[in-house]
């Protein structure tokens, strides 16, 4: 069978849903590949490089969809698109089938299947496929460089002969995967970053890159990641109140201001308001890449740049992962090509559409006559629900008070019974055997009780690194040693000589391997 590329007719876009290197991985399925002349050149692929891969190149995009059993482009197509669609043709694309409900019926009355790259769930066997997350995080990364290009200051802070520059200071709203590639690339250019999510569990993630995470004081039920497919969900208007405020609150000091927030099938949310640019200072720049969906920001035109009375930049460009056509097409490709692996089990170039496939299922809006959309959800969120019940309970404070308070009587009952245990036993030595023993037994003894506790007291994740150390501190038993190895007893003696034999290796052989970790944290 053939997988066929058009060119994209929908204005200024320059990504391509197959690239040479594509082509090779999808022919090693089975599939011969053809494209339409021209569909790769504003992405760097000439017509040249296709043919030089084995790609049949044809001259129009009639011949294309005539020729080709499956079809894999970026955009949703267009009406003339979908027209040229036949019976039992499968169309790989964006599609967004919540807001192109006319689109997905005109499709559906061609007969043809429609796998759509924006409704991949997102589940960890799914993100080699996960489009939206390959193209956020290449539009994540413009933002930002978008932002320094209108930005009229350095981002990080310099202390020349002329005078200190402090650092731009950087607002993420939202930290999924834009939000967290525009978090990672204004941290590596030097500005002081911030970001906030409406999921406190990102926390961690955001305050790894180096940014400062912005809490709420206020408590909202946590959302479950496993219903929402991996985005956030509409928060109460409690919290949407409290949010706004804090947003007021650090509008002034904010230089970048960059929002990602949206939620799969509705509408961009309103997070920043007019209020809040009019206190930003001239010269601060706002991106919205939720400008598509309407914008975070109320002031933002959609493709537009304006600037406002008071001098803040406003971009609601929505052609971010399109102004890197080279990387992004690449990235897609690889996604188109990873769906088409699990499409074809066989690896024989004939797809099998298997609807009881989470992943394919997920993605499909239409299907041998019938429209499928919206799908199910994944029947491995069911198995997470059924784990997340057998998990134990968590404990609550005053449970796990009275839980430490019950350990640590059971401990202290242990180390009494032990005591008295031992000091039984020694007592009942010291009845039978005579003093010169004695004198050595209870070196030996204190020895032993003084490497245990040394050792014992080093917690388990610790040993790794501080072994080598707490062995040669441990090894303070050679003192013991030492002052039997001038007994009178030949058999004392020996054995003291081995005992100071054995705890000087330890002792010069764990400050050697200590020496041997360190040098491998030295820069060359």
């Amino acid at each position: 069978m053939k997988i066929g590329t058009p060119k994209e007719i929908f204005a200024g876009e320059d990504r391509v849903a197959m690239t040479p290197a594509s082509a090779q991985d999808l022919k090693k399925l089975g599939y011969d590949c053809v494209i339409e002349t021209g569909a790769g050149v504003a992405a760097g692929f000439t017509d040249q490089s296709y043919k030089d891969a084995g790609v049949e190149v044809v001259k129009t995009a009639a011949a294309l969809y005539k020729a080709a059993d499956i079809i894999a482009k970026v955009r949703p197509p267009e009406d003339v698109e979908v027209k040229r669609l036949r019976e039992g043709q499968t169309l790989i694309s964006f599609f967004y089938p919540a807001q192109n409900k006319d689109l997905m019926e005109a499709a559906n009355a061609k007969g043809a299947t429609v796998i759509a790259m924006d409704m991949v769930p997102r589940i960890s066997r799914a993100q080699k496929m996960d489009a939206l997350s390959s193209m956020a995080n290449i539009a994540g990364y413009r933002a930002v460089i978008e932002a320094g290009n209108n930005f009229g200051r350095f981002f990080t802070g310099q202390i020349t002969a002329a005078g200190k520059v402090p650092p731009a200071k950087v607002l993420v709203v939202g930290a999924g995967v834009a939000g967290l590639a525009a978090i990672g690339t204004a941290t590596s250019l030097g500005a002081i970053t911030y970001a906030f999510d409406v999921r406190p569990e990102v926390a961690e993630q955001v305050e790894s890159m180096g940014a400062q995470f912005v809490f709420l004081d206020f408590k909202e039920e946590q959302q479950d990641g496993a219903k929402t497919g991996g985005y956030a969900s509409v928060s109460s208007p409690e919290f949407a109140a409290a949010q706004l405020a804090k947003f007021r609150e650090i509008a002034p000091d904010m230089d970048i201001v960059i929002t990602t927030a949206l939620i799969p099938g509705r509408d961009a949310p309103e997070l920043w308001t007019p209020d809040m640019v009019a206190a930003m200072k001239p010269g601060s720049v706002i991106i919205d890449l939720a400008a598509e969906r309407g914008g975070n920001c109320k002031l933002t035109v959609k493709d537009e740049k304006i600037v406002t009375d008071n001098g803040v930049i406003i971009i609601g460009y929505t052609d971010y992962p399109s102004r890197m056509a080279a990387q992004a097409s690449t990235l897609y490709s690889t996604n188109i090509r990873h769906m088409m692996t699990d499409l074809t089990p066989a690896k024989d170039g004939v797809p099998v559409h298997n609807m009881e496939d989470d992943v394919i299922r997920g993605a499909t809006a239409t299907h041998q006559g019938a429209i499928t959309f919206p799908p199910p959800p994944p029947k491995i969120n069911a198995i997470a629900q059924v784990a997340k019940k057998n998990q134990p309970k968590e404990l609550t404070a005053e449970e796990k008070r009275a839980k430490e308070t019950a350990d640590f009587k059971a401990q202290t009952r242990n180390q009494v019974t032990l005591l008295t245990v031992g000091a039984v036993l020694l007592l009942g030595v010291g009845l039978v055997a005579p003093a010169s023993f004695m004198q050595h037994f209870i070196v030996f003894v204190l020895a032993v009780f003084v490497g245990f506790q040394v050792i014992w007291g080093v917690a388990h994740s610790l040993h790794t690194p501080l072994m080598a150390v707490t062995n040669a501190i441990s090894s303070i038993i050679i003192l013991g040693a030492l002052t039997q190895i001038g007994s009178g007893s030949w058999l004392v003696v020996v054995l003291a000589a081995l005992a100071v034999f054995m705890t000087g290796i330890n002792i010069f052989g764990g400050f050697l391997v200590t020496r041997r970790m360190l040098a491998m944290f030295q820069k060359s």
